[in-house]
């Protein structure tokens, strides 16, 4: 069996106006995330993370944000695409692991229904998707309020050439 790690990070800076989705769960909070697709910050993580263990570049290369046709997209349909992306390479998703950093809002009450929602997009179980929530204690970006952070981890396998069943 081939296992491959791939390790996934993105930030995008609070905006006025937008709403604030993060592993797919609206979040009710004062601002959101600024991009060209729903700015969710947390998926983006996870589809790098993904593609990155399947040698297929980045969400960047697949999902360009001079793309039209992904402004204002939902980032679990950009996740999906990626599950499939990466299954036509051979590989299975065996887990995700993922943290958002962001002094607020919190992370944890949250934190299911995203690992739900991830899951589901993956076509994998919740139980194989974890996300938590951190705080950087007032430092930096992510500390003066000024954006989110996201990193994700995950483990991919395929049978090797030549082995049975």
């Amino acid at each position: 069996m081939i296992m491959r790690v791939g390790h996934g990070f993105d930030v995008h800076a609070f905006a006025e106006g937008r709403d604030l989705i993060l592993g797919g769960v609206h979040i009710p909070y004062d601002r959101g995330l600024l991009g060209h697709s729903d700015a969710d910050v947390l998926t983006h993580a996870v589809c790098d993370a993904l593609l990155g263990a399947a040698g297929l570049g980045d969400i960047g290369r697949h999902f360009p944000d001079s793309d039209p046709a992904y402004s204002g997209i939902s980032s679990l349909v950009l996740l999906e695409r990626t599950a499939q992306m990466v299954r036509l390479q051979g590989y299975e998703i065996d887990n995700v692991d993922a943290t958002v950093v962001a002094e607020s809002p919190r992370i944890s009450p949250h934190a299911r229904e995203m690992a739900e929602k991830i899951a589901r997009a993956l076509s994998i179980s919740p139980s194989y998707v974890n996300i938590k929530g951190k705080t950087t204690e007032g430092l930096g970006f992510t500390g003066r309020g000024e954006g989110v952070a996201a990193h994700a981890v995950v483990l991919v396998h395929r049978r090797s050439e030549g082995t049975c069943g």
